[in-house]
């Protein structure tokens, strides 16, 4: 038999969660954020549950043309543009929209041989510090890209670093109000401004972790609201089970040691599997309908929980390590990183099934 583990893509989930922002943006179009391989879970296999965007916003070249190749015909934007002047010719040949943050591919627009005018994304950096024409070069930028013959639509763009707090979004949607026009699409709106910040959507919004089912915060109890449901479960099984005695310890480093006399279970999943090595001691599981706390470091294919509330825990039984009855973020808080990187960290090893 092969090993228990595995990964279950609820790929009705994606659809809901779909609606569920729709519901939130009201006459906007949304850009499904599908960078990473869709967060982990394959583009290839999950795009037709969210055949009902507007878009899909990627990275790379290569998911775009994987989407054309697949078959869908409405807009791809390249969220970090291209990275080589020669990048415009597939751009060109496969239709696609391209974020502009840069001097050099201003140029590279102006003076490639195109067969189409391409439609571009201009990126203001609003004070996130990573891509983006800043606001004092922004609206030349924009008169430069108005005479361009290469240019088909301009769309104004930034990026908030803090959507999930409730003032978050302020000072860089008031830098970006001083170039919005009615003559000019807007798109400025990501996971935690499409949830908190109705003022932002504008034309266009770009949603992310949340139709993964995760918060943009990290925090699960801030959409426990929101009706998102998860869209990847990591289940695994119990494949031993030990009584152990006040003073004895468990795992690599004895870095728990038992206090009382306690009854473990060990369960087929490590860090290999993508599991985060550095969860600690308590990082929550799921098995047989409550919460059973991680005991002691991570090993490569292993991990060890407390069953001492659960005696009735046998071998065989499924433990869920985050998925539908467990939230990702409740276990990546506990892991002090966030739900975005446990999806995109499975590892290729674990089976991965899709549901419906």
């Amino acid at each position: 038999m092969p090993r228990p583990i595995s990964a279950v893509i609820h790929l009705q989930n994606f659809t809901h969660n779909l609606s569920i922002v729709r519901q939130h943006v009201g006459q906007a179009k949304i850009w499904s954020v599908m960078k990473a391989d869709a967060y982990g879970h394959s583009i290839q296999r999950v795009w037709h549950a969210l055949a009902a965007s507007d878009g899909f916003a990627i990275l790379d070249l290569d998911e775009a043309i994987l989407l054309r190749e697949q078959g869908w015909q409405g807009p791809i934007l390249l969220l970090e543009g291209f990275f080589q002047p020669d990048d415009l010719q597939l751009i060109d040949q496969y239709q696609l929209t391209t974020a502009l943050h840069s001097h050099w591919q201003l140029d590279a627009l102006e003076n490639a041989t195109v067969n189409s005018a391409i439609p571009v994304y201009v990126k203001l950096n609003s004070g996130m510090n990573r891509l983006g024409f800043r606001p004092e070069e922004y609206a030349a930028v924009l008169h430069r890209l108005s005479a361009i013959n290469n240019v088909a639509s301009v769309t104004l763009m930034t990026h908030f670093a803090n959507s999930d707090t409730l003032t978050g979004t302020d000072k860089p949607h008031q830098i970006i109000k001083s170039f919005i026009d009615e003559s000019l699409p807007v798109c400025i709106a990501n996971s935690g401004a499409t949830l908190w910040h109705p003022d932002t959507h504008y034309d266009w919004v770009r949603s992310g972790v949340i139709l993964y089912g995760a918060s943009p915060s990290g925090c699960w109890q801030d959409i426990a609201d929101k009706d998102l449901r998860a869209t990847m479960t990591l289940q695994s099984q119990i494949i031993a089970t030990h009584d152990i005695a006040k003073g004895e310890s468990i795992g690599y480093g004895s870095k728990f040691t038992a206090t009382h006399p306690m009854k473990i279970a060990t369960v087929a999943c490590g860090y290999a599997d993508g599991y985060p090595r550095h969860a600690p001691t308590g990082t929550p599981t799921w098995l047989n309908g409550m919460r059973c706390p991680i005991l002691g470091a991570i090993s490569m294919d292993m991990l060890t929980i407390d069953i001492s509330d659960c005696p009735e825990a046998k071998i065989g039984d499924r433990v869920e390590l985050w998925g539908k009855n467990l939230p990702i973020d409740d276990v990546a808080q506990a892991a002090g990183t966030i739900g975005y990187e446990l999806m995109c960290a499975l590892a290729k090893r674990v089976p991965v099934k899709y549901e419906n």
